[in-house]
């Protein structure tokens, strides 16, 4: 680590990561699994403050108090507020645009941003109710990917 910005340099070309592996903490490690093998969201809980983090931390970002209690935040959320993305991040159009909303699990939870499907944006209002679609068990991999969408509850 320097402490001088000018030793500071950058770096030209391609940069091997390939000897790195990075992990999704004890937390996510935890949420990532229960997706892929149970079907569930799960949520880390604050006892002091009441709040639910999803995905899940393991400090609380509020009173700093260590979070050990997980719980299970369902599939079904609320559209808290939501975009429409014409372009992806590497500045292509995006054809047909994606819908990007904030879920909210519950007045107390923090919110879950993800993707609409099965709905057209003149249809979407905050407040509408929404239902995870997640991949076919066998295909979960642990990530966020294997929540496909969240559509209108049914």
């Amino acid at each position: 680590m320097t402490m001088k910005p000018t030793q500071i340099k950058h770096w030209l070309g391609h940069m091997e990561v390939e000897h790195y592996h990075y992990t999704a903490g004890l937390a996510g490690e935890r949420f990532f699994t229960a997706l892929r093998e149970e079907g569930r969201l799960l949520g880390s809980r604050c006892e002091k403050c009441g709040l639910t983090y999803i995905p899940p931390r393991i400090y609380c970002e509020r009173c700093f108090a260590e979070l050990e209690e997980f719980v299970d935040v369902g599939l079904r959320g609320r559209v808290r507020s939501f975009t429409l993305a014409r372009i992806d991040r590497d500045g292509r159009p995006l054809s047909p645009p994606e819908i990007r909303a904030l879920i909210s699990f519950g007045d107390d939870t923090t919110d879950l941003l993800h993707l609409l499907g099965e709905v057209a944006p003149e249809e979407l209002c905050i407040g509408m109710e929404v239902e995870a679609v997640l991949k076919p068990k066998r295909e979960r991999e642990g990530k966020i990917t294997d929540i496909l969408y969240f559509r209108p509850a049914k």
